[in-house]
């Protein structure tokens, strides 16, 4: 049987409950949130399986919602069943000022570098990480380069807009309101 959206969702409901939330299916990708406690629980349920065979950690990475407040850091998890050709998406949120996960590195191989990259860009901090150093960016930095935390341009320049970047202005790209109130995620009250 090929694996269909409704059969995972369903078997991931039958297992966790509503500890799994938000189903969505942008582009036919199964996509979905859970809570941080659970992403290592939900990783081991997909990965061992023998109906879903979720076992190779295509990416993860990590998105800066600065006005999901509470929920700013999102960790993102993609996974493929190789064998019926199935992708999903997960998704676990954080606040910024305590950006904990577990590592997943017990797991996948591949998420050891791919953590790495998470921590150096956004801050993430996974817990259980075996070298969670900086990988791409010096040592010397004391901040994170793509949290949304700080202009993009020379603030003195008249030519450029940071509406045009995502940040600010009325295009804020689905974060805010008509009126320019911050948009919240329904699951939030969920999560909590």
């Amino acid at each position: 049987m090929a694996l269909s959206n409704e059969y995972i969702k369903q078997k991931l409901q039958a297992t966790f409950g509503e500890d799994v939330y938000g189903f969505e299916e942008p582009y036919g990708m199964l996509t979905f949130e859970t809570k941080p406690e659970l992403n290592l629980k939900l990783m081991r349920f997909l990965f061992d399986e023998p109906a879903l065979g979720f076992q190779f950690l295509t990416d993860l990475t990590a998105v800066h919602y600065p006005a999901y407040q509470g929920r700013e850091l999102a960790v993102v998890y993609h996974l493929h069943n190789l064998v019926e050709n199935c992708r999903i998406r997960f998704k676990v949120f954080v606040p910024i000022v305590k950006p904990d996960v577990f590592s997943a590195t017990k797991i996948f191989e591949a998420a050891n570098w791919l953590e790495r990259e998470a921590y150096d860009f956004y801050g993430v901090n996974f817990v259980g990480h075996p070298n969670l150093i900086r990988i791409q960016n010096v040592d010397e930095m004391d901040y994170f380069p793509l949290r949304k935390e700080y202009p993009l341009e020379d603030q003195t320049r008249i030519d450029k807009d940071d509406e045009m970047f995502g940040r600010g202005g009325t295009f804020d790209f689905g974060n805010r309101h008509p009126d320019g109130s911050p948009m919240t995620i329904p699951a939030a009250e969920k999560a909590e």
